[in-house]
């Protein structure tokens, strides 16, 4: 009996999903991999950084609520005044080693909060790839809006709080964008403005991650 549960627990080990701070020294050609970009909030070297409206902002409750046995999740802390160009060119450098090591553009996908969605706007434009995947959570921002040359490419998903008046829809980036391949956009209503993203809630961390799995199974 005890042989067969050390068996199990192995197993489980085996098909779960990895948790990132860096970029993997080894990449598996054959697993999925997702990259969770914070807010700005949290840029600095506080991975709880308090927002007086808000609350805490819940980074590593975030990142392990993000994990899953079907993909590995790479969550960089992002330093103190981070360029978002510069970032976001760095993020469009890795999606291309992953590429040239063999992980399919399909397999890839990219998230991002606020800062973190402004960032993963970004790097869609950079790579300009369809057949990657992006979730823009209140990340459609005035500045993306303003930055008419900035277009998203592949399959998005966005999500948005009904109480949060600093950002809304990303109807606008879709329609000025040409190759997106897919586009779904919901909306979520908790009351807690942009702070709704600041911790794992089920009601934006249960559709991200079923967006996920189910696009992981239709590629």
């Amino acid at each position: 009996m005890r042989k067969i549960i050390l068996l199990a627990l192995i197993s489980t080990k085996a098909l779960a999903g990895e948790i990132f701070d860096t970029f993997p020294l080894t990449v598996k050609a054959n697993e999925k991999y997702v990259f969770y970009s914070h807010g700005y909030i949290v840029e600095g070297t506080n991975p709880r950084p308090v927002n007086p409206r808000w609350g805490t902002y819940e980074f590593p409750m975030i990142k392990q609520a993000l994990s899953d046995k079907n993909y590995n999740l790479i969550a960089y802390h992002r330093a103190k005044n981070t360029n978002p160009n510069e970032f976001a060119k760095r993020l469009a450098d890795d999606v291309r080693l992953l590429i040239k090591k063999g992980v399919p553009a399909n397999n890839i996908s990219l998230v991002g909060f606020s800062r973190g969605g402004t960032i993963t706007i970004m790097t869609s434009n950079l790579l300009a790839n369809n057949q990657l995947n992006f979730i823009i959570l209140a990340g459609c921002s005035s500045y993306i809006k303003e930055s008419i040359k900035i277009v998203v490419h592949g399959k998005i998903y966005s999500i948005l709080e009904t109480s949060d008046d600093l950002v809304g829809s990303c109807q606008f980036l879709i329609d000025r964008s040409k190759n997106v391949t897919r586009f779904t956009e919901q909306s979520i209503s908790t009351g807690k403005e942009h702070g709704a993203f600041y911790t794992p809630r089920p009601e934006w961390v249960t559709p991200v991650k079923k967006w996920l799995k189910t696009n992981n199974e239709n590629n």
